[in-house]
Parts: C-alpha cells; structure tokens; sequence
C-alpha cells in the first residue's frame, strides 16, 4: 500500500493507493472517491459486540468501510468529517490510544477495539471514558480539529497537555488527570480546567483547535430565537 496526505493542515485528506487484491479499512462514510475497481463492504470489527462497543462507548462507526482493488490496482481517497489535520503512524506490535472521533483508517493487519480508561482518567481527561486502542503491525491513519503537533518526550520529561487538545498517544505511557493550576479561583480565572500530565518516554499528539472552546464560540455568535 502506498499513500499520500493531501492538503495537509487545515483540510487534509488520504489518498491510498491499492495492489491487486489489497485492503484498507477506514470508517463509515470515509470514502471520497475510488477508482471503478474498488470494492466496498461493511463490516464489524471484533463482531457484533465489537461494533457495538465502538457505536455507544466510543462514538466511532458501528460498521467500519472495507476497500478492496478487484483485479487491478486502484485508488481511494478518504476523508475525515471534521475540518483538521491527519497524520500516518506506523504500528510495530505497540498499542496507540486514540480520543473518540479520531480513527480516519488503517491496514487490515492493524487491530482496532474499544477499551475502558480508569474511571477517574476517563471522566476527566477529555478523551473519555472509552478510547479506541489500535494495535498490531501496520500503517494507521488518524485525524484531527486543527493542525496536529506531535510531543516526544524523553524518559522522565513531563508535558502538561489541555484535555480538549489530546489527539492520541503511546498506550504505554504514564500520565495523570490534574488542575491546570494549584488553586480553584486560578484555575477559573485562566480558564485552564483540568489538564493531563504526561511522563515520558513517548509520544503525544495534539490538536491545535478545541472542539468544546470552538463549540462555545459558535454558540456565542447564533442569535438566540425570540
């Protein structure tokens, strides 16, 4: 399989193109264009349970899109729903969290499920009480709101990420819920809530747009009826 992130930044979208034979999976209603020879099917990842897990623990597609090139190589071109970045990761055996709504596509061999956080990371991180892990060996696809900024932490270096900016991150690594500042009223009055606290060695992706923030402003500028 081959690839190529178009327009990246702001807009970006995935074109792969397929051998003879070769499949990619990527979510529902992903598909953009494709070449004539690509066939499309719907499946369940993990079966019935699998899909459910993703539709109402996590937010993502019940049913995941499957495109094969038939008889010759072919194209397909996908895209996320929301205006944002995408970024490829290559998986070697480790597993990537990824927040809810933020899986665009991977290779076959990757394996995607739903997994439960703490009860205290999941309700306060941001991500949610579901992430959708990605593990295996394969190139993996994710998207984002805004311009994806990678984070490479060093062993023992922290970084304090805004819980409305995570994207994803090493599945392995250490990190905590906390205030964004030691007092309540500082934390109010700075408008930084509650942050997570990563510990390296690892890897953090951020998204440069906070869709809560983002959501708040459009809110604030739509006229309210009567």
């Amino acid at each position: 399989m081959r690839y190529e992130i178009m327009q990246p930044g702001a807009f970006a979208f995935l074109k792969v193109q397929l051998e003879a034979g070769e499949s990619i999976k990527a979510e529902s209603d992903a598909m953009m264009a494709m070449s004539g020879n690509i066939k499309v099917e719907g499946k369940m990842e993990g079966g019935m349970l699998g899909g459910l897990a993703r539709k109402f623990l996590s937010g993502e597609s019940l049913f995941f899109q499957h495109l094969t090139a038939q008889g010759q190589a072919g194209e397909a071109v996908l895209a996320p729903p929301i205006p944002g970045d995408v970024s490829a990761y290559e998986l070697t055996g480790n597993t990537l969290c990824i927040t809810s709504g933020g899986f665009l596509a991977a290779e076959e061999s990757v394996k995607i499920e739903t997994k439960m956080q703490n009860l205290g990371k999941g309700l306060f991180s941001g991500a949610g009480l579901f992430v959708v892990k990605a593990s295996g060996t394969g190139t993996l696809f994710f998207n984002s709101f805004g311009a994806i900024y990678p984070l490479e932490l060093q062993v023992g270096e922290e970084m304090v990420v805004d819980t409305g900016h995570l994207v994803a991150w090493d599945a392995d690594m250490n990190y905590k819920v906390t205030k964004a500042s030691s007092g309540i009223m500082s934390s109010l009055t700075s408008g930084e809530m509650l942050v997570c606290k990563f510990t390296g060695p690892g890897k953090v992706y951020t998204q440069s747009r906070n869709p809560g923030s983002f959501g708040c402003w459009v809110g604030g500028i739509i006229p309210s009826q009567g």
